[in-house]
């Protein structure tokens, strides 16, 4: 069957020379039914490019997932004092001793009256344990209580309603990698709401660890002397490949900022966003990215995307990793040459 001519509209460049970077597969879907699809055999590759043929309205199950409603409101408004408790709660968490009111309603922010009331309800309910000799509390152990539908579970499906939330507010394919012990990152998971023609890459996807937004990321947190990370970086393979110099300044500016772009290095056409989790020790574990393609967001969303891929990636390594909070954020302070704050916390 004769292969049909490109479609109008896509660029060629975005799809052609996938040689460079092995165990990758790209597809662009246009959230339509009707579809044409042919594939464009190259070595290593079966790049997919699916083209809208029809603009009625009908839906088909196996795209059901572009057109799930959204069910919450992504910008919904704070209760005030369940925002407090959990301030309160975290905070217990993080320190490593019984506090006073005084002290907790410092670190939180939350008036010592607040405070007491929401201390002695956590209190009833065995959240926190308090000392009546003291006067001090605790995290309590009823906290384990709450945890232990999350003991044991997988963590790319803890992290998935993450993923969604960002996917749904930059409108862009989000991946979760996993990196592994021989500097490959493997793509362990995918989420895109968009509703836009999107890009898309398949479970098991591989690539080295040092190449792209991901890449720079791992890079920076790796540390290495300039000549050492050169002699890497010689080693990969870009579609559109960046200068060392640049490369290296890219690093750099990831190490201050906690996240890394990648605009059309790795794939052409398609611009990437990314930040790195991290155990206490400081050890790269996952990698977390955004993607899109070439002109869909303004480069002010591409930055607002990459700050909350960090964002995101510290509460990650803070709930699934146990680095204590305000770390990572302290490092990039002092990485760019500036003081941390008295007290450190990072937001969610």
């Amino acid at each position: 069957m004769r292969r049909p001519d490109r479609p109008t509209g896509i660029r060629p460049a975005a799809f052609a020379d996938l040689t460079s970077v092995s165990d990758c597969a790209f597809t662009v879907t246009f959230p339509h039914p009707g579809f044409l699809r042919w594939g464009l055999p190259i070595t290593g590759f079966d790049v997919l490019v699916i083209l809208n043929t029809e603009c009625h309205s009908r839906s088909y199950e196996s795209h059901s997932y572009m057109s799930a409603a959204h069910d919450q409101d992504l910008f919904p408004k704070n209760v005030g004092a369940v925002a407090n408790a959990v301030s309160i709660l975290r905070s217990l968490a993080q320190l490593s001793e019984p506090a006073g009111v005084a002290v907790i309603a410092r670190e939180t922010g939350v008036s010592v009256s607040t405070c007491f009331n929401i201390l002695r309800t956590l209190s009833s309910e065995r959240l926190v344990d308090f000392d009546p000799e003291t006067k001090t509390y605790r995290i309590g152990m009823g906290v384990l209580e709450l945890s232990v539908p999350l003991l044991g579970a997988n963590q790319a499906d803890l992290i998935r309603p993450e993923l969604k939330r960002l996917s749904g507010e930059h409108n862009s394919l989000i991946c979760l990698w996993q990196i592994t012990e021989g500097e490959r990152i493997v793509l362990v998971d995918r989420i895109s709401t968009a509703r836009t023609v999107r890009v898309d890459m398949s479970d098991g996807s591989r690539l080295p660890t040092y190449v792209g937004a991901v890449g720079r990321c791992y890079a920076a947190l790796r540390n290495l002397p300039l000549d050492e990370l050169k002699s890497r970086f010689e080693t990969l393979q870009w579609q559109a490949p960046p200068s060392f110099d640049a490369y290296a300044a890219d690093v750099e500016k990831a190490r201050r900022d906690g996240y890394a772009f990648d605009f059309g290095q790795l794939f052409i056409g398609l611009e990437i966003a990314a930040a790195i989790v991290t155990d206490p020790t400081g050890k790269p574990r996952l990698g977390i990215s955004g993607i899109s393609i070439a002109g869909q967001l303004s480069r002010e969303n591409i930055e607002r995307l990459g700050a909350d891929l960090r964002d995101s990636a510290d509460w990650i390594s803070e709930a699934l990793f146990g680095v204590s909070r305000g770390v990572r954020q302290s490092e990039r302070r002092l990485a760019g040459g500036r003081p941390a704050p008295r007290n450190q916390g990072g937001s969610r």
